[in-house]
């Protein structure tokens, strides 16, 4: 098979959706990869490292898409993107349908087939190619939103661990995952008082057996929620409901009774976001002030650690990312049922359940689109 990799073009995306390594595993398989060019300097990859993979290297991302069979990105394809994508050709890469619907129906009049990262599952119910990323926005946001914080940039003015004689940060964690227990557990390396909410009295005995020391849980009611987010100096979102829009879990009418200079990082902005006042930023311009809290929603914060978070990725994408190539991709999706909750579109139709309810259109089951 033919693959290919374009430059991401989303603002301030250093990711890249293959690295070397990837590539000469590609490369191993008998696949032929092409690269456009300079697509993994944003994450210490020069195109000569390509090169000594096996890689081509092409000067515009209208060679790759036109010459490759599958492409591999990071980010949803931008409307120039979309414009190039042709029926047949396989799309693998982060999608996030659910909250867009200009891409929706660009790709589906695209008549592409695309895998999205964030629903391919595994055999214990997890999100695979979405965990990596999700680990790294936990951990980046604590570290965002201390600096969201600062009173420079429109904050309380609150350090997250305090000093002696004055007491820490309170940090809310908004949902008990990936995410929520990563940035738990940096919130409370750095000295604040955290408290984890979540619906889940399984995953809360989880988090209690292990990080009792660390943070607290508590359950996710409409009441608890309302109060220690009224108390809270930094509220963190992140929730998410696979391929769904995110719910709303804090109104605009609460944030009249924050702190002034609170801070909100909302890590679930991807799917939509999980605060009425939410809308995406970008890590050129990440934060915006409504009524007196400070918003910090950049849509593609694991772009910040470009090298890490691409290594990363791809060590979770890369095996998927050789079966599709390997196999195609209908006997790929067909050897592996979790790999077929990934697809999303397949020519011209919506193959996603949560998609389809969130945007009101209709679905084919990627079971019927396996053989159609």
């Amino acid at each position: 098979m033919h693959i290919g990799c374009p430059k991401e073009i989303k603002p301030q995306e250093f990711r890249v959706g293959l690295t070397p390594n990837a590539a000469r595993e590609a490369v191993a398989h008998g696949h032929t990869v092409t690269i456009e060019t300079a697509a993994g300097e944003g994450a210490g990859f020069p195109d000569q490292d390509y090169v000594e993979a096996g890689a081509a290297i092409v000067g515009t991302a209208a060679e790759v898409f036109a010459s490759a069979e599958m492409i591999v990105k990071v980010k949803e394809p931008q409307p120039a993107e979309r414009a190039m994508l042709r029926e047949g050709q396989l799309l693998f890469t982060y999608l996030h349908l659910a909250p867009d619907p200009e891409q929706t129906k660009d790709l589906l009049a695209s008549g592409c087939t695309a895998i999205a990262y964030e629903t391919v599952t595994d055999a214990s119910g997890g999100l695979p190619l979405l965990a990596p990323m999700s680990e790294v926005a936990g951990k980046l946001a604590p570290q965002v939103g201390s600096w969201t914080l600062q009173k420079a940039n429109g904050g309380r003015g609150v350090l997250m661990g305090g000093v002696p004689g004055v007491g820490p940060a309170k940090v809310v964690v908004i949902g008990g995952g990936v995410v929520g227990t990563h940035a738990a557990r940096v919130a409370a390396g750095m000295g604040a008082d955290v408290t984890v909410l979540d619906r889940s009295l399984p995953r809360m005995r989880y988090l209690d057996d292990v990080f009792a020391r660390d943070f607290k849980t508590m359950y996710a009611s409409a009441g608890n929620t309302a109060e220690l987010v009224r108390e809270a100096d930094m509220v963190i979102g992140a929730v998410l409901i696979p391929g769904a829009a995110a719910p709303k879990l804090v109104t605009r009418a609460q944030l009249s009774e924050m702190k002034p200079g609170a801070a909100i990082v909302d890590v679930a902005i991807d799917q939509g976001g999980c605060f009425e006042t939410s809308k995406a930023t970008t890590h050129q311009d990440p934060i915006y002030e409504v009524d007196g809290i400070m918003h910090y929603c950049v849509a593609n914060m694991p772009g910040a650690v470009a090298r890490t978070s691409t290594i990363a990725l791809s060590n979770a994408t890369m095996p998927f990312m050789l079966a599709l190539a390997d196999k195609g991709w209908r006997q790929a999706c067909e050897d592996d049922p979790h790999l077929l909750n990934g697809l999303n579109v397949h020519a011209g139709q919506l193959t996603y359940y949560a998609v389809g309810k969130a945007l009101g259109l209709d679905v084919l089951s990627p079971q019927l689109a396996l053989k159609a």
